[in-house]
């Protein structure tokens, strides 16, 4: 299905652009302590309802403006809700669900980002990888209460129909339908500004995050984000893919070709006045190296943590478990 694009004022120049975004990302929601952060994470940003999104559009911007530190998140790359349930509980800002790669249906994926929301009691806010543009998938992981990353946005058409599908009503041109059995009236319905609608207050809640890539996509993203900037909360470059799309092997490398791609994502959002996100993995070198001007890190992995741990217990295991003959170990009790 394809959502009905955003229309916007392509030509306006870049002072008249950042006043557009600025004005559009005022969401009006009662403020925040930020000095609660630290302690309390993204509770502060809770909605009423743990079924409703957090207001993660407003923690991306505010940790982009630095209100407060980077926003830290998980990555669970394997479908499995009792993971998910213990991840909740580790107190990382975003949980990130990934339905673009793993095995992943969309039972599973309301019941991991339901597990997130409910199990951390709010302090962590579920993120759903969708697989692609699907105008459905994108509103099935909105409807679970999550936010969404899209990947593979390479074109102003991909961003306006993203979008579209992420946002009710048509004063946005939004597509996305309203589910009649989410969110219950009188008991999870509850807008988080009186004042607005529920569907109102939604559009501002959950955030979109695009994936820039592919080389094409980086060069897009200066018009991307002039037709679409005010409804962008942050903006990943894929590193691997672009790469891949590129020739080049592995996630960084110092090909000039690569590092001019680089250079022009670096200036396009900056320009922009645009949130970046990211991993954030590996040496303390090299996480400092990719989380530079990033307000939301990924910065741990189920995955990577399994295979970590189990050969760092194997091989010390190997160690202190030679062979042996076990006959005579256990004396002989002769009753």
């Amino acid at each position: 299905m394809t959502g009905t694009t955003i229309t916007t004022n392509g030509s306006a120049n870049g002072s008249a652009k950042k006043g557009r975004i600025a004005e559009a990302k005022k969401f009006g929601f009662k403020p925040v302590n930020h000095a609660e952060f630290a302690e309390k994470g993204m509770t502060i940003y809770r909605a009423p309802s743990l079924l409703q999104p957090h207001r993660a559009r407003e923690a991306l911007l505010d940790a982009h403006e630095g209100r407060i530190a980077p926003l830290l998140g998980y990555y669970l790359g394997l479908s499995s809700p009792p993971l998910a349930k213990v991840v909740a509980q580790l107190g990382y800002d975003i949980v990130w669900v990934d339905w673009e790669h793993a095995s992943t249906n969309v039972e599973t994926m309301t019941q991991m980002v339901h597990d997130i929301q409910f199990f951390s009691e709010g302090k962590s806010h579920a993120i759903v990888r969708v697989p692609g543009h699907d105008h459905a998938a994108i509103g099935f992981a909105l409807d679970a209460g999550a936010s969404i990353v899209c990947p593979q946005v390479d074109t102003v058409e991909q961003a306006q129909h993203i979008v579209s599908a992420a946002k009710y009503g048509a004063i946005r041109n939004g597509t996305r339908s309203a589910p009649p059995a989410r969110l219950m009236p009188g008991l999870s319905d509850t807008p988080l500004d009186p004042s607005k609608t529920l569907h109102e207050c939604v559009n501002d809640q959950a955030a979109i995050v695009i994936q820039i890539e592919t080389l094409e996509g980086i060069k897009n993203l200066d018009a991307i984000l002039t037709e679409c900037g005010e409804y962008i909360d942050s903006v990943w470059l894929g590193s691997l893919d672009a790469r891949i799309s590129m020739g080049f092997p592995g996630i960084g490398g110092m090909e000039p070709e690569w590092l001019e791609a680089v250079a022009l994502f670096e200036s396009t959002v900056t320009k922009h006045h645009q949130a970046v996100s990211g991993f954030a993995l590996g040496t303390p070198e090299v996480k400092a190296v990719l989380s530079r001007g990033k307000s939301f890190l990924m910065v741990a992995a189920d995955f990577l943590s399994i295979v970590r741990i189990g050969l760092a217990d194997l091989a010390s295991s190997r160690k202190d478990y030679k062979a042996q003959n076990f006959n005579g170990v256990y004396k002989r009790i002769d009753v």
